[in-house]
């Protein structure tokens, strides 16, 4: 099935001039946000856009097409955006920061459109092989943070054995803790606020994927850690 250019990361909350195609995925999220994918019918969205249900099909092939769209264009952003701070040349707090950023930006921006992203990916058809593969890669990145996390935290070795003892070893040498401890307070405030919402995000993705957890003791993840 052949999509018809539909629009991706049109899901934001930040409403600007839109096109039938964007309001048709914007109020789409909504309504398989509020009842599950499954649960929604091509007249359940006609209807909530006040047009016939025969109008929709102008626009768009299918309600699967509308699935790909949401799912497909978050995952991507998500994976992108990942992979070029990982590959960057920043410090590892300035990653830490633009990764912070990225999930608080595209999480607020997507409210309805996150939803179907953690509810409804499993009734992908076509893409679901590719945005598995996507979930992968994102995955991966998820176990490069825990892994900073142990390493700031003193419990590397722990994980990967005594590669990870010069780590810890640091962590010792320099008082990370006592250190984060003395100057946490001198962090702009607007910071904190983000690095709380990431760590709200990280302990959520934790507490739904318990199976991806290095080490139990890591969570849940403070500001601070």
């Amino acid at each position: 099935m052949v999509l018809k250019n539909l629009p991706t990361l049109v899901l934001s909350t930040n409403m600007k001039q839109e096109t039938r195609k964007e309001e048709i995925v914007r109020v789409a999220a909504k309504l398989f946000k509020e009842k599950g994918y499954s649960a929604v019918t091509m007249r359940d969205l006609a209807r909530a856009m006040g047009i016939k249900a025969a109008s929709l099909y102008n626009h768009i092939n299918s309600k699967q097409d509308i699935l790909n769209a949401i799912i497909i264009s978050l995952a991507e952003e998500f994976t992108e955006g990942m992979k070029l701070i990982q590959s960057s040349g920043a410090p590892c707090i300035e990653k830490l920061k633009h990764i912070i950023e990225l999930h608080v930006k595209i999480s607020s921006q997507n409210i309805y459109g996150m939803a179907s992203l953690n509810n409804d990916w499993m009734h992908l058809e076509e893409k679901l092989d590719y945005y598995q593969k996507l979930r992968v890669d994102y995955e991966d990145d998820f176990k490069t943070i825990q892994q900073g996390y142990l390493a700031g935290n003193g419990l590397l070795s722990k994980h990967i054995g005594i590669n990870g003892a010069g780590a810890d070893f640091l962590t010792q040498l320099i008082e990370s803790k006592e250190s984060v401890d003395k100057l946490f307070g001198t962090l702009d405030t607007d910071f904190v606020k983000i690095i709380e919402a990431y760590s709200q995000g990280l302990n959520k993705y934790a507490e739904t994927h318990p199976d991806e957890i290095l080490e139990k003791k890591l969570f849940p993840i403070t500001p601070k850690k």
